[in-house]
């Protein structure tokens, strides 16, 4: 099932906005046409009946009337009637007359007779027949004796039709709806400009996340006025502010780390060179001493060839940190050079490789080959003794790259150890052979891979081990 998408926030303003207008106009227009009609069926009950009681009030008739009298009587009421025409109805001692041709009417009830019998100044009912609505008001004959007003059993019956009300209530339903809809056009207009000055706002504000967001971390918004919205632009330039000074301490922090590490490896690098070549000449040395000296001064040298990669190492990250590094790109035959950084460290024996002839590619060949030494002396270290190098070159949408993978038959990498292979001074200790290097060999491969403007990636082989995959741009020799 599709999901709908949900509407914009200016939409659902306007919506809400005309919403409101419509109902405020439904509701305005529902309680003028009540209380027009109450006050338009009001009037012209109030009249007939105000007329009806002083015709009745002036009639002189002989008790009890004889039924040509009555007639006569209904006749002349009928004939004053107003505001509109009456017919004239009359009952005394069970006998019925009218103005009209029949005596008995249809829209007479039985409620209205009982309730004139209980009340001398008239009752007053509507009735609805089919679509006709009809004003019905009884009034009952009386007179005086003894300062008393008594009954007489006389009621006449006024029968009104509300024709001319119902057309003129008809005409204002009309008119409210007419008037409706173009009030409702009306109202998008300041719909549009209420939308506009809330999201104005909004924008502001969703700029300047976004300009925060690329590390902008000095934008602020403009506060104006002292709503909720202004509210809200003081809190995100608070908050950027607090944003901004915390990560200026970050900054300073890590600056003082890399200064540290830096000023470190290089304090150590002239001791340690010193140390390197006493350590050599005892090595040699070594033969003429007994066995447990002998090997007290092999540890040592081994120790301090390590110190001396770790303080190099650190010097070469510290350079990438301080943006100091420099690419030197030359021309190179590929195959040739992976042949060469093989052979230099004696490994052309234990790695297999795969490398096309006349493959040339420009890179810096002290960072390539450090990359290279990394991934394969990594793989022999920890992926076993069959490695597997091979070079190619591939088409890209944003052209040629060179291919390198660097793949092992070791147990392969932890699942849960591939997202941080590259991250500094980790090891994989749980996943592969405890390692007796720095931890910054593979941080300085993707360091030094991106300085060429590629990337580099590790995966487990679908037979087992790990393969790691450089790409960089290529280009061919002119």
């Amino acid at each position: 099932m599709r999901r709908i998408a949900p509407l914009g926030l200016r939409t659902r303003l306007i919506a809400a906005f005309l919403l409101v207008a419509a109902i405020s106009a439904a509701t305005s227009a529902a309680l003028t046409y009540r209380e027009a009609r109450t006050a338009i069926l009001k009037q012209s009950q109030d009249t007939a009946v105000s007329s009806m009681r002083d015709l009745v009030g002036r009639l002189s008739l002989p008790l009890p009337p004889r039924p040509d009298e009555l007639k006569s009587a209904c006749a002349d009421l009928a004939r004053s009637s107003q505001p509109h025409s009456w017919m004239v109805y009359a009952e005394y001692a069970g006998n019925t007359v009218s103005s009209a041709e029949s005596p008995n009417s249809t829209v007479i009830t039985d409620e209205l007779r009982a309730e004139a019998r209980t009340r001398p100044n008239g009752a007053v009912q509507r009735v609805r027949k089919g679509k006709e609505v009809y004003l019905t008001f009884a009034m009952p004959a009386t007179f005086k004796h003894n300062d008393r007003t008594q009954s007489s059993g006389l009621v006449f019956y006024g029968v009104m039709p509300l024709a001319t009300e119902q057309t003129t209530v008809q005409a204002m339903v009309v008119a409210a709806r007419d008037g409706a809809l173009p009030a409702l056009g009306i109202a998008v207009i300041p719909a549009l400009l209420a939308a506009r000055s809330v999201l104005k706002p909004v924008r502001r504000l969703r700029h300047a996340a976004l300009s925060l967001g690329r590390g902008k971390l000095d934008t602020r918004i403009e506060v104006k006025g002292s709503d909720e919205l202004a509210d809200l632009a003081r809190t995100f330039n608070e908050t950027a502010s607090a944003l901004e000074g915390s990560v200026e301490e970050l900054r300073q922090a890590e600056a003082r780390a890399r200064r540290f590490a830096a000023d470190v490896s290089h304090e150590l690098r002239t001791p340690l060179a010193g140390m390197l070549a006493v350590t050599e000449v005892l090595d040699e040395e070594a033969v003429h001493l007994d066995s447990d000296t002998a090997a007290a001064l092999r540890l040592i040298t081994a120790e301090t060839g390590k110190l001396a990669a770790l303080v190099e190492d650190l010097m070469e990250i510290s350079r990438f940190d301080a943006r100091a590094a420099e690419l030197h790109a030359d021309e190179v035959d590929v195959a040739e050079f992976v042949r060469k950084t093989l052979e230099r460290r004696h490994w052309q024996d234990r790695v297999a490789t795969e490398l096309p002839a006349g493959l040339r590619a420009r890179l810096d060949p002290r960072r390539f080959d450090v990359v290279l030494a990394n991934l394969v002396g990594n793989a022999l270290r920890h992926g076993g003794a069959d490695v597997h190098v091979s070079a190619a070159e591939e088409q890209r949408p944003d052209g040629a790259r060179l291919v390198v993978r660097v793949a092992d038959s070791g147990p392969g990498i932890d699942p849960e150890v591939l997202p941080h292979i590259f991250d500094r001074f980790y090891k994989a200790d749980a996943a592969r052979t405890r390692s007796a290097g720095s931890g910054l060999g593979l941080a300085i491969t993707l360091e030094n891979v991106r300085l060429h403007g590629g990337a580099v990636r590790a995966a487990n082989r679908d037979g087992g081990g790990a393969l790691f995959t450089v790409e960089m741009p290529l280009e061919a020799a002119v």
